[in-house]
């Protein structure tokens, strides 16, 4: 779309030339940037601007519109804390004033989170032999695609990653398992040891005992022109996006993408259970995949239902509808907009180990 500046405007009414301009020559102003609302919405059209000390009619101070000839995109929802599901331990919502990435002044829900998920049970991760069917271990992410990491899987990882370095399991086809809590320090830790080579990680939640992991939130999402790009790692204090993409109606996070390319690089497997979700001592539980296994709030006309919140306040919704299909009109963040939830994300692929891919909207400093 052309990019339209106007700085005069001349009108004519029954033949006599009307000049508008920003200011007059003694006028004592400062001229700002207005943007044309041609739908009415409240939100101003980027490629069409207009500069004046006040704002001109048919023009806002915004410049949030998405498509400036439909007002659908303008509805906003807010975070709403009641369908946040709490068994009175795991969680806690308060009100607190915040301030955005771009500069807003407001009000967000901060919410701590046990990180226990009250919806379901936790695991399990690894199987115990290599005769041990799905029910008895978790999953594993590869490739865009899910598998059961059941016994079989275990047998079959020197095959399955091309590598005959791989061999997790003993002569009677006894996996080898971690069994400590120091053991789960060490095996995530970057640089593991070579004693835990070939070991299948599992972190247990007696480990997790006094977690306590915030999330603040915006209750009001407000929409960005320009995307907020996840980054992961570069010195301290030279990045202030979240890497965490956002938080399951349980309370649980949704984190990052996990490392696979290290946890694989020290020939250890760290399974997700049925739900997409693992835990380390620090983080607490916590998914990288969406399975469709936690709490979530249906929609009564067929859309897929909210699974949770992104930090920028936006909605979470998982891939597919009732029907199995996918919206074919998402954008780079994995968000699009209609006339009943406004704007909003869809959740990737489980096997994509991927939740969304930037924040659309401002998020908590």
């Amino acid at each position: 779309m052309m990019r339209l500046t106007i700085s005069s405007l001349v009108i004519t009414f029954f033949g006599f030339g009307i000049l508008l301009s920003s200011c007059g020559e003694d006028d004592a102003c400062v001229e700002v940037t207005w943007y044309q609302d041609v739908d009415g919405d409240g939100l101003g059209n980027p490629e069409v601007t207009f500069e004046a000390c006040e704002a001109p009619a048919g023009y806002v101070s915004n410049s949030n519109d998405l498509d400036d000839d439909d007002a659908t995109n303008t509805l906003v929802i807010d975070v709403d804390e009641t369908l946040f599901q709490s068994d009175g331990n795991n969680l806690t919502i308060t009100t607190v004033d915040c301030t955005l990435s771009d500069g807003t002044v407001t009000k967000c829900f901060q919410v701590v989170s046990n990180s226990v998920p009250v919806d379901h049970d936790m695991g399990p991760w690894c199987p115990s032999n290599i005769s041990d069917d799905a029910s008895e271990g978790g999953i594993w992410l590869e490739g865009g695609e899910v598998y059961d990491v059941d016994g079989a899987f275990i047998e079959n990882m020197a095959n399955f990653y091309g590598d005959a370095t791989w061999k997790m399991y003993d002569d009677e086809g006894n996996v080898y398992i971690t069994e400590t809590q120091q053991d789960c320090i060490d095996a995530a830790n970057p640089n593991v040891g070579d004693e835990y080579q070939n070991f299948c990680v599992e972190c247990l939640p007696s480990y997790i005992t006094d977690i306590a992991v915030s999330f603040l939130i915006p209750i009001t999402p407000v929409f960005q022109n320009t995307p907020a790009q996840y980054q992961m790692g570069g010195p301290p204090g030279m990045n202030t996006i979240p890497s965490t993409r956002g938080i399951a109606l349980n309370g649980v996070e949704f984190s990052a993408p996990a490392p696979v390319n290290n946890i694989l690089g020290a020939y250890t497997l760290a399974p997700f259970d049925d739900a997409g979700g693992h835990i380390n001592v620090n983080q607490g539980y916590h998914y990288h995949a969406a399975t469709g296994v936690s709490y979530a709030v249906e929609q009564s006309d067929g859309h897929p239902p909210l699974i949770g919140y992104a930090l920028d306040g936006y909605g979470i919704y998982a891939r597919t509808d009732i029907d199995g299909n996918e919206p074919s009109d998402l954008d780079e963040c994995r968000g699009h907009t209609d006339s009943v939830r406004g704007y909003h994300y869809h959740v990737d692929a489980a096997g994509n180990n991927n939740f969304i891919n930037c924040l659309h909207g401002a998020y908590a400093n």
